[in-house]
């Protein structure tokens, strides 16, 4: 019998179940293969999808009996408690970005490009030859193959740098969150203070608190946080590390000038201080290049960070940190008990990218794209949100930061708009501290340009009705 006899076996059961009261006895195999003109089998399948919903017991030799409500055991978990102690962080600790939706929500929220901004198929093909080579079935050095490592060094010396980077310097990691976790804990202790621009990543933040620190927050808007402001925050915390994104932050998108970097550099090396440069957004110029600071530090102040999973494939999670002096020691030492060591099929997947031709020709393609996704996104949030409503046209990065009038209440909007079919992120996600107002961050590219509009249409609806 067809799936449909089955389906309406099960559906006259369900109303006889609903209709009497526990242990009553229903009818028999024999008697529903007569009402139903069904085969034996049919009805017993139609039987054991009850079963499995606990609607239906069965009893050997007796029938079967509409099944008595169970008793409902509750797990003592009280003694945990007092086992763990204070958390260090909680599930409000991952962002909104990382949130999954229904396919049918437009996703403005997501950290991650769309599939057809990325090298699709030279990360197909690198994967397969990757899978064929020698790094299928080694294990490789614990601080990464040393031609990745030689790579991203290349990277970072551009003409006339002062502070030339070796391979020795750099150390491959699963990614830049996992980086981020091992500088924290490599280089400052629990209770120990981190300095942190405000407005920053969420996951910085979240994995400095889980790493036991005190975050810090130093104002900056589309400029570099002030010189003399993060002069203060070092000596009235005592803090060593500073945390920032000096090329189109997430999430506002602005970058430091030339004069702010110099100033900053010279605040961190006068404090004896650590500066965690995270290049997050390397591959997403769109106007202007990316010049990290690491290259005119040659003492060691800044610990850099970048990722290639967001270029590449959010399945490639193979990054790098590039540390000098006794720093670097130490958080090669973390990163080896964490993980031991990075996957050989991913950084010679990475590595086989990289130094495709066809990687540059993707990157040029790409910063076009961008540029036309970001005005696109730009025009219709003034269309829709106000001309005031962006702070900032960034010059690079994946996301437009947006601000809205100060008594919306965002986490409402937010849920209003995600079950109107569109997902946007709250701004407080990247505030250490206390927002300074009603935000949102747009990505720009984790949905279709042709989506832009209606998505912004559906956020101002959900702005007027509340």
């Amino acid at each position: 019998m067809s799936d449909d006899s089955t389906s309406a076996i099960e559906r006259h059961l369900r109303r006889l179940v609903e209709s009497r009261p526990a242990g009553s006895r229903l009818p028999s195999t024999r008697a529903l293969v007569t009402e139903h003109s069904a085969s034996p089998l049919t009805v017993q399948r139609a039987v054991q999808r009850l079963v499995g919903e606990g609607l239906i017991e069965t009893r050997p030799g007796a029938g079967s009996f509409v099944a008595r409500p169970r008793a409902v055991r509750h797990a003592d978990f009280a003694w945990q408690t007092t086992a763990l102690g204070e958390a260090r962080a909680d599930a409000s600790a991952v962002g909104t970005a990382m949130a999954s939706v229904a396919p049918s929500v437009i996703t403005m929220h997501s950290g991650y490009p769309i599939e057809e901004l990325l090298p699709g198929r030279l990360v197909r093909a690198a994967l397969s030859r990757a899978a064929r080579g020698a790094s299928a079935l080694a294990r490789g050095p614990v601080d990464g193959q040393p031609e990745l490592r030689s790579w991203f060094a290349g990277e970072i010396a551009p003409v006339g740098a002062s502070a030339p980077v070796s391979s020795d310097d750099v150390m491959i990691t699963p990614g830049g969150q996992s980086a981020l976790s091992s500088i924290f804990r490599a280089l400052a202790a629990q209770g120990d203070a981190v300095i942190m621009e405000s407005p920053t990543y969420w996951g910085a933040i979240a994995a400095a608190r889980q790493a036991g620190l005190r975050v810090i927050p130093v104002a900056r808007g589309s400029h570099a946080p002030s010189a003399s402001e993060l002069d203060d925050a070092f000596a009235s915390s005592g803090a060593r590390l500073f945390y920032a994104q000096p090329h189109f932050a997430n999430p506002t998108g602005a970058q430091w000038s030339r004069d702010e970097r110099r100033d900053i550099l010279a605040v961190v090396r006068a404090r004896g201080a650590y500066l965690i440069e995270d290049d997050w957004a390397h591959d997403f110029a769109i106007e202007g290049d990316v010049h990290p600071l690491v290259a005119d530090d040659a003492d060691g102040h800044v610990v850099y960070i970048r990722s290639l999973t967001k270029s590449l494939s959010p399945s490639l999670r193979v990054g790098a940190v590039i540390a000098r002096g006794p720093a670097l020691a130490r958080i090669q030492a973390d990163r080896t008990v964490d993980d031991l060591y990075v996957s050989g099929v991913l950084q010679s997947a990475a590595l086989d990218v990289v130094r495709d031709p066809g990687w540059r020709s993707h990157l040029g393609r790409l910063r076009v794209q961008l540029r036309d996704r970001r005005d696109e996104l730009a025009r219709q949030v003034e269309a829709h949100l106000g001309a005031g409503a962006l702070t900032f046209l960034p010059r690079g990065g994946l996301n437009l930061w947006v601000r809205l009038a100060d008594n919306v209440d965002v986490a409402g909007l937010v849920a209003r708009s995600r079950a109107a079919g569109v997902m946007v992120a709250p701004g407080a996600d990247w505030f250490p501290a206390e927002p300074t107002g009603s935000f949102i961050r747009l990505n720009y590219s984790g949905a279709r340009p042709e989506q832009f509009a209606g998505a912004m249409e559906t956020v101002a609806a959900q702005l007027a009705a509340s």
